[in-house]
């Protein structure tokens, strides 16, 4: 019997720690959780665990020096030999320090994107969720921006040797998927999207309209590079308009989407400002183009998120609770935006937060500042889109 949806999760997933004071905190995956759980939409029967990726698997991807210094580097002391390259790699900067034991809890994230792949390839469930994925900064050679290895390009090259499948893979990170697009820049079988905040201002820099793709790959890689305060609503006819254009043209076999939540308002990584809206939205418009293209075969993975307390718990549980069709989903979906977050998940964790917990899942903006220049800067979005997406 073929399952709706399963829900990965990695235990490992919970050491991949830099250190107690950085952003990619793992906290965010226990508060999502017990969001869900409280939220009666996550049973022992949707739960699976994956093995950690082998190096057969990291190395689909990865180089193997690489690989490497990542083994020796997570050992509790490091060589010298190895501390000493660690720049090489991309492992000595404020962003992605080494830590002891980051070779297996990120091996650990590869093998649940690499289940959720498989499962879902191999008809055994239509969806398959890993909250703890999408590291998708990662480049075959070294690591960046909070990202050591990268999952999505791991379980999408997997797809394509395994399956022989067309992907589109969908990032709406706040930050360019740059690690993803340049592994596949060349890759006319697996089309890449990505909505951000413009690299003009923002890390990595990338990601702007031109980026298409290089020889056969030309035309499989789009971006929508956003302007910073972008709100909701020119978030929203961005990313539908362009999306749908592209999943139109190109007729993935299977979608696989990176739901980083770091285009909220009170993110502090980033300058975008948008509410809740998007991420019950988003998900929504990706679960429908699946139906519509791929038969149901979905992956969604997670990502950035540095609001821990009051944006990434409800943001990460809205795809799963639309995933499922869950009926808190259709209530949002029905603009009921009044409905409350559990009791009980308010109580447990207020008293750890250093902000005021909101109260609804989705946000009530009536309060929020108005943005100067809106006019100005959803007309340099639309433009934007418009050029992104005009040579389908």
């Amino acid at each position: 019997m073929t399952a709706n949806a399963v829900f990965i999760h990695q235990p490992e997933a919970a050491r991949y720690k830099f250190n107690e004071d950085h952003p990619f905190h793992p906290q965010r995956l226990k508060l999502a959780m017990d969001l869900l759980e409280e939220s009666n939409a996550l049973s022992e029967e949707q739960l699976l665990t994956a093995p950690h990726a082998d190096e057969a698997m990291l190395s689909l991807v990865h180089r193997q020096d690489y690989i490497n210094a990542i083994k020796q580097l997570s050992e509790p002391s490091p060589s010298s030999e190895w501390t000493s390259q660690a720049h090489r790699y991309g492992l000595q900067t404020e962003d992605t320090p080494f830590f002891v034991g980051m070779h297996d809890a990120a091996a650990s994230i590869v093998g649940g994107s690499l289940l959720a792949a498989d499962l879902v390839m191999t008809g055994q469930a239509k969806h398959a969720y890993h909250m703890a994925g999408g590291l998708h900064h990662a480049f075959p050679d070294h690591a960046s921006g909070f990202c050591i290895y990268n999952d999505a390009a791991i379980a999408i090259t997997r797809i394509r040797q395994q399956f022989g499948a067309r992907v589109l893979y969908i990032d709406t990170d706040v930050h360019h998927g740059d690690g993803v697009q340049w592994t596949f820049y060349d890759d006319p079988n697996i089309c890449t999207y990505s909505i951000h905040e413009t690299g003009k201002f923002l890390f990595p820099g990338t990601g702007f309209v031109h980026e298409r793709g290089t020889e056969h790959g030309f035309g499989s890689s789009f971006n929508v590079p956003v302007e910073p305060y972008t709100e909701d609503d020119s978030w929203l006819e961005s990313f539908r308009s362009s999306l749908e254009k592209v999943t139109a043209a190109f007729k993935p076999d299977v979608i696989i989407s990176q739901h980083g939540c770091d285009a909220h308002a009170f993110d502090p990584l980033s300058h975008t400002h948008c509410s809740m809206r998007i991420y019950q939205e988003m998900p929504a418009i990706i679960h429908r183009l699946a139906h519509e293209y791929t038969e149901g075969r979905w992956v969604a993975i997670g990502g950035g998120g540095y609001d821990i307390w009051r944006v990434v718990p409800r943001a990460w549980a809205l795809v799963w609770l639309e995933m499922t069709d869950h009926p808190i989903a259709h209530k949002l979906r029905n603009k009921d935006e009044n409905e409350s977050l559990p009791d009980k998940w308010l109580a447990r964790w207020q008293a750890q937060s250093p902000e005021e917990l909101p109260k609804q899942w989705l946000d009530d903006t009536s309060s929020w500042t108005a943005i100067p220049r809106r006019t100005e800067i959803e007309a340099k979005n639309r433009h934007t889109t418009t050029v992104a997406v005009q040579d389908i």
